[in-house]
């Protein structure tokens, strides 16, 4: 599956996502009679010519990758050059002497995020030579034979997954086991994946150990069950915009097709 697949197939997903969250907002809004902001395309305006270094990064990676021009890895190095550049050159928010320093904290990070992949890619090989793909083949078969009844497994299960997992794991670990099960029951990968991405960003946000309201509740300085409050209708929008992602297909092979 290709990452340009994927992206297209992503685009309706991700309007109807925001489009039911900003419905919920406007009601939410409204009954809690909060006055709203009304826009000022002046404003805006100005806004976007304060911030067109910032704005032309997406436009750069769009026209890297759909134009052919750099491959994902190239402009992964491409886009940390431009930064670079406008940071130094431009903002000068950075200088060249503290930039040791920032290389040493990126390094920090970014190591512990090796040591997740290299653990996730080494269970990976054992799930693999151990054959657990083939054995859950052949226990889904066996136990369930409606392809949408399928679909409902897998969102239970991808659920768990994004609250117990980082999606860089999840990733790695997960979607060997799944993807047999989806070509086996006729669901198209461009398809499934976008299932997948859909369930692990809602798993951050679902109650009691996403990894989100952690997140919120720390930098907030709130208890946890006024977080899951305050979050849990905003959980039930995105789940219901799962359920129709997952069960009408052509709201992501719309595009595509």
């Amino acid at each position: 599956v290709s990452v340009k697949d994927i992206f297209i197939a992503g685009l309706i997903p991700g309007a109807l996502l925001l489009v039911m969250m900003s419905v919920w907002s406007l009601y939410q809004g409204k009954k809690e009679k909060i006055a709203p902001n009304p826009f000022n395309f002046r404003n805006a305006i100005k806004v976007c010519i304060d911030t067109k270094w910032e704005l032309a990064i997406p436009v750069l990676i769009i026209f890297g990758i759909f134009g052919g021009f750099t491959t994902l890895v190239e402009t992964a190095a491409l886009t940390v050059v431009y930064i670079f550049l406008v940071e130094v050159y431009l903002y000068k928010d950075i200088r060249l002497r503290n930039l040791p320093r920032i290389v040493i904290d990126c390094a920090t990070l970014i190591g512990g995020v090796l040591i997740i992949l290299g653990v996730a890619m080494g269970l990976t090989s054992y799930l693999i030579d151990a054959q657990i793909p083939t054995l859950m083949l052949s226990w889904v078969k066996s136990a369930i034979a409606s392809k949408y009844t399928f679909l409902l497994m897998l969102n239970i299960f991808l659920l768990l997954v994004g609250c117990l997992m980082d999606i860089f794991s999840a990733i790695i670990v997960i979607v060997p086991l799944i993807a047999p099960l989806g070509v086996h029951f006729g669901v198209d990968p461009v398809h499934l994946a976008i299932i997948f991405i859909a369930n692990l960003e809602l798993g951050f946000l679902t109650p009691p150990v996403g990894m989100n309201l952690f997140l919120a509740a720390y930098r907030f300085d709130e208890d946890m069950p006024i977080i899951y409050q305050a979050t849990l209708p905003f959980f039930l929008v995105r789940l219901l915009a799962v359920g129709l992602i997952t069960y009408i297909p052509i709201i992501t092979l719309g595009l595509l097709q």
